[in-house]
């Protein structure tokens, strides 16, 4: 019983000791932080932003900063002296201190007492300030040096990229009105975003894109990003809000038209995908891609001879469209493999030529399309390989059926 007694002590104590031995830390580094060396500040830093009696005090954070301000100070101090310098230092500081300072403000503001000044913010926001365009630079510095599958310089981009757009919309500035003065503010937020899908970080996308999609130069490809992510974190909801939004901030992007008709068409929801189709045709009647969308549609319910009007509107808007003419002669043998189930076998009867003739005639108005897309994509053989195949053995064309087989079978 003594013994478990003096264990239940010892162990009630340690805690205590140690708690004090880590605020004395922090308190050594306070007074030390103008002249101390840098290298045992920042041992003392290590211990005290992740030990549990330190990590949550704005004091701690506020040491942190200013140990990497005056990191990155040194730094810009060798370079204006001309000696060597390294520049890496400079970044990398500048973004922890951003980071640090960011913390420090959120547990000040959260712990001070009702009409208190938060002590640290006035001169934490001028070193921001001051250094805010280092954020900027630092993450290009990682982005143009990464290869898409380096992912240590990619997140370093990233947060680099994503660390400006937070201290740009901190409470810390909420009354120095930053974001309308801030010209690259959207921009820098896409580069956060395109580094942020290269490593597969959709929190960050879904974050962060928001605030790109009203530019003028990467906007669209920011609601792309985001729609990816929204889509693949299985948002449907969202991801189709995003796709409606985008068509109407970027109809000139086809993008967003051409997934919300794939995602009605594939849950068979033709009226909701022709309504798409046909709003976006009442404002570029002669695009040729949403005719061929439309033509599209028609052919997935079956309308044939609609289908056929609105892709031979499309070969007019366009006579370069190969997809539009091999779906054409697609179209066509359809129809042949329809009426097929109804023509008579019986050679006896006599409808079986009028029936044949017609048949062919399904076949002899496919091939001119089929050979129109073969001529212009001759490398895209899913184009017209196997509809030629098919339309030369029904119309007995031997050689050319022997040359597509050949193509067919290697």
């Amino acid at each position: 019983m003594v013994r478990k007694t003096v264990i239940f002590f010892i162990m009630l104590l340690f805690p205590m000791s140690y708690a004090f031995s880590q605020t004395d830390v922090l308190k050594q580094a306070k007074a030390t932080l103008k002249n101390g060396d840098l290298k045992e500040l920042q041992k003392m830093v290590d211990k005290i932003i992740i030990d549990p009696t330190t990590k949550d005090l704005a004091e701690t954070w506020n040491v942190a900063g200013k140990v990497e301000q005056r990191k990155s100070a040194q730094q810009m101090e060798n370079a204006y002296l001309r000696k060597p310098y390294d520049t890496l230092t400079i970044y990398n500081s500048v973004l922890n201190m951003c980071q640090y300072f960011l913390r420090c403000d959120s547990l000040a503001q959260l712990n001070k007492k009702s009409g208190k000044i938060n002590k640290y913010r006035k001169d934490n926001q001028r070193a921001i300030l001051a250094d805010k365009g280092n954020l900027f630079y630092g993450g290009v510095y990682y982005y143009n040096r990464a290869s898409d599958t380096d992912t240590v310089k990619l997140i370093r981009a990233r947060d680099f990229f994503n660390t400006y757009v937070d201290v740009t919309l901190s409470d810390m500035f909420a009354s120095d009105n930053l974001l309308p003065r801030d010209s690259v503010f959207s921009q820098v937020a896409y580069y956060g975003v395109l580094a942020a899908m290269k490593i597969g970080d959709y929190a960050s996308v879904l974050k962060y894109a928001p605030y790109a999609e009203n530019d003028n130069t990467v906007g669209q490809y920011a609601m792309e990003f985001l729609a990816q992510a929204q889509k693949k974190t299985g948002n449907t909801s969202e991801w189709l809000k995003t796709l409606q939004r985008g068509i109407e901030k970027h109809p000139q992007d086809d993008y967003f038209f051409a997934n919300l008709i794939d995602y009605y068409s594939n849950e068979d929801s033709f009226d909701e995908a022709l309504e798409i189709a046909n709003s976006m045709l009442s404002k570029d009647p002669d695009n040729f891609y949403y005719l061929f969308i439309k033509g599209f549609l028609y052919h997935r319910m079956k309308l044939y001879n609609d289908a056929l009007t609105f892709y031979k509107r499309s070969i007019d808007a366009n006579p370069n469209y190969a997809e539009a003419y091999s779906n054409v002669g697609l179209v066509y043998c359809l129809q042949a493999q329809d009426f097929s189930t109804q023509v008579t076998t019986d050679i006896k009867d006599p409808r079986y030529t009028a029936d044949q003739d017609e048949l062919k005639s399904y076949y002899q108005k496919a091939l001119p399309y089929y050979e129109k897309a073969r001529e212009l994509k001759p490398n895209v053989r899913s184009l017209w390989v196997n509809g030629l195949h098919r339309v030369y053995y029904n119309l007995n064309m031997g050689d050319k059926f022997s040359e597509i087989d050949a193509l067919i079978s290697h």
